[in-house]
């Protein structure tokens, strides 16, 4: 199956989803190796697919956990460079349960990978606490006040690192 993922001459279309996994008052989260910019675990979902079940199969691919998405917690609209084009992301962002815990460490961190173009990309797992979390360096940040105040509904977010100007030539 391929990834609802359109790379243009001018422009990037994705669509990507994302599990908040919260655990004993902290989240985990994803970064590479030796940087500080983290994401949370998701990846593009394929032609066919629903979000959740995208979402479970990123969870088994990154980190060979089981897990049940629980609430949509947010929808993110995410306007971001890609390399030299620019790129409109629809994001969506659940709550997710991990059904089994001993599949993975549920404190401190530990490494994982993922695979992006035919290419394995380390990297590094992290239990971050709740209180820590407004002052990570964490993409999109726009999600964190969501995760912090559980909305009754989901949510919606614009987050923007590039104008619409960017999109002129689209």
């Amino acid at each position: 199956m391929r990834d609802i993922l359109f790379k243009e001459d001018t422009f990037v279309f994705s669509s990507r989803v994302s599990g908040i996994l919260i655990h004993d008052g902290r989240v985990l989260v994803q970064c590479p190796p030796g940087t500080t910019e983290h994401t949370f675990i998701g990846g593009h979902v394929m032609v066919g697919e629903t979000q959740s079940e995208a979402l479970v199969r990123e969870f088994m691919e990154e980190i060979h956990a089981p897990v049940t998405p629980v609430k949509l917690l947010a929808v993110g609209e995410v306007f971001i460079p890609w390399g030299k084009r620019p790129a409109h992301q629809i994001g969506l962002y659940y709550k997710v349960k991990l059904d089994d815990l001993t599949a993975i460490p549920l404190t401190g961190t530990f490494r994982g990978y993922d695979e992006l173009g035919g290419k394995r990309i380390d990297l590094d797992y992290k239990w971050i606490p709740l209180e820590e979390l407004p002052g990570l360096e964490i993409y999109p940040p726009d999600v964190v006040p969501f995760i912090l105040n559980e909305p009754e509904g989901a949510a919606h977010f614009v987050y923007r690192e590039i104008g619409k100007d960017a999109f002129m030539e689209v």
